[in-house]
């Protein structure tokens, strides 16, 4: 009886679990002229943090990347162009690994083997009316050797490598 009553329970809470799962809403961030809709984050190669609430340090990043790419965006685009991109996958420079117990969380090790990736579909709009468009999978393999990567700001690897995208991508076309 009880291992009936065992079953039944955790049937019905998978299904409260996946319910929960599928309601959660894709985030979504705009600075300007850029908007950003970021999917199915909890399934990123790697968006962990070391030492901070994984969904506070998550929201930090896109915000943060959101508006650094609307500064780059800025210097190019009309005032009535509008950039969205809808983000599939990141994995930011370096990599975790744990400290066993010389802090109180992971440390991200930054080297020449683990650069930032980032997948993306994007489309620039005018006026509501679709002027470009695309799909990239962007990796940077030369971002510890660019000299100017040094200012130690957050996520400046991965927002160098956006802003030399648009500029390569997007900026030239306009």
């Amino acid at each position: 009886m009880k291992l009936k009553i065992l079953m039944i329970s955790s049937v019905l809470f998978s299904h409260v679990a996946f319910a929960d799962e599928a309601e959660k809403p894709n985030p979504i961030t705009e600075a300007g002229a850029v908007k950003i809709e970021w999917q199915q984050p909890d399934k990123f190669r790697d968006v962990k943090t070391s030492n901070e609430r994984q969904s506070r340090f998550e929201m930090r990043l896109f915000n943060t990347l959101t508006e650094n790419l609307n500064k780059e965006v800025q210097k190019s685009l009309q005032p009535n162009q509008r950039l969205t991109l809808q983000v599939t996958n990141v994995d930011l420079a370096g990599d975790m690994r744990p400290t066993f117990g010389a802090t109180s969380g992971d440390l991200r090790i930054i080297k020449d083997l683990y650069p930032p990736k980032i997948t993306f579909s994007y489309q620039l709009l005018e006026g509501g009316k679709v002027i470009i468009a695309g799909d990239e999978n962007l990796r940077d393999m030369t971002f510890l050797t660019q000299t100017r990567v040094r200012t130690h700001k957050p996520f400046q690897y991965e927002t160098l490598m956006l802003n030399k995208w648009f500029n390569a991508t997007v900026a030239t076309k306009l």
